[in-house]
């Protein structure tokens, strides 16, 4: 296989095809199947999932929370509002958070933050990280708890840019998956979204054995590749916890033969990052810069749920790796056809 480049990625997208609402229900939006042996497609409901496995399978879900993380302030003096989107706690004693600031070029270092109506929560900026990244501390007193509760109260649901209704209050719901539980993600883990209750019930009730991994997204998964040389792009660290029960959980099923399902590109970037001499799961709790992209060899899982991701994307090069490129590309050709919706609250694949 020759070396693939980044233009290897590219294709049509049509802009009506990006999904700004999700499925009336989380598991009736719409599943391509693509079979790897024998190149077959299938045009499903993602409620049909069930079909594909069975008792001792396994699906490893990303149990990440997502926080309200985005932010509107206003800066004092001139009382400028700015867009704050808090990306990671960097110190919870001093309240110091790495943040992106929009618009970044009318915010200095010094300059102070005012935010709620009351002004009740006050930022100073502390350091300069990147062109749009800045260091803020939050000027608070009270218990860490209250704190938490006021950025929270604040804050609003962080749905991506390229959805450009306003924030609703069903987003606070569907912009989380059923299972989150550890807070700390800026992006839903967007494979996740599609299963109901009453589905991983169904699925529960077949034998399919279910997996936790925390791998909390950050904005470096939606960093653009810049590079023609894939090998030249270098990824935004993101922490990631596998547990020694979730370890288990996997490698009894790969010892076992059982189907492995890892559910979206963040589980599979968490698996991927902690694999042991004999391919099996060592449990983990670190940070991944992994990128994966075409040639690679996967230790894990030999299925992947997904959704349908941009152009050019670092998610639709792990895809090509995992799937081939050319089965691929065949896909999201019939999905452009099809009117398949794309990315956060679109459509699902399942690739087997």
């Amino acid at each position: 296989m020759s070396k693939m480049k980044l233009s290897d990625f590219s294709f049509h997208l049509p802009e009506e095809l990006i999904a700004e609402y999700p499925s009336d229900n989380r598991d009736e939006a719409r599943l391509m199947v693509l079979h790897r042996d024998s190149g077959k497609i299938e045009h499903r409901l993602f409620k049909d999932i069930t079909e594909y496995f069975t008792e001792g399978d396994v699906m490893i879900m990303n149990n990440t929370r997502v926080f309200p993380a985005r932010m509107y302030g206003n800066k004092e003096k001139t009382g400028a509002k700015i867009e704050v989107f808090l990306l990671r706690e960097l110190n919870r004693e001093s309240l110091l958070w790495d943040v992106l600031v929009d618009p970044a070029r009318k915010i200095r270092i010094g300059n102070k933050l005012y935010f709620g109506d009351d002004d009740s929560l006050v930022a100073e900026v502390i350091d300069n990280t990147t062109s749009r990244g800045r260091t803020l501390r939050f000027l608070f007193d009270g218990p860490y708890e209250e704190f938490k509760a006021k950025i929270t109260e604040l804050g609003e649901t962080p749905l991506p840019k390229y959805i450009k209704r306003a924030v609703e209050p069903e987003d606070e719901d569907r912009y989380q998956t059923i299972f989150a539980k550890e807070e700390g993600a800026v992006a839903a883990p967007t494979a996740g979204l599609h299963f109901s209750r009453e589905l991983l019930k169904r699925l529960e009730l077949q034998g399919v054995n279910f997996a936790e991994v925390t791998l909390h997204v950050g904005l470096g998964t939606f960093r653009s590749v810049e590079v023609e040389d894939l090998t030249k792009h270098k990824m935004d660290s993101e922490q990631v916890i596998i547990s020694e029960k979730c370890a288990d959980i996997v490698n009894e099923a790969k010892i076992n033969k059982r189907r492995v399902c890892a559910i979206g590109t963040t589980s599979m970037r968490s698996i991927e990052t902690s694999v042991s001499t004999d391919g099996l799961l060592k449990p983990y709790d670190g940070w991944t810069n992994k990128f994966i992209f075409p040639p690679y060899d996967f230790s894990i899982a030999d299925c992947m749920v997904t959704n349908f991701h941009t152009p050019l994307s670092t998610l639709l090069m792990m895809i090509s790796a995992f799937c081939g490129h050319d089965l691929m590309m065949e896909g999201y050709k019939q999905a452009v056809e099809n009117k398949y919706r794309f990315y956060s609250y679109g459509d699902a694949m399942l690739i087997i």
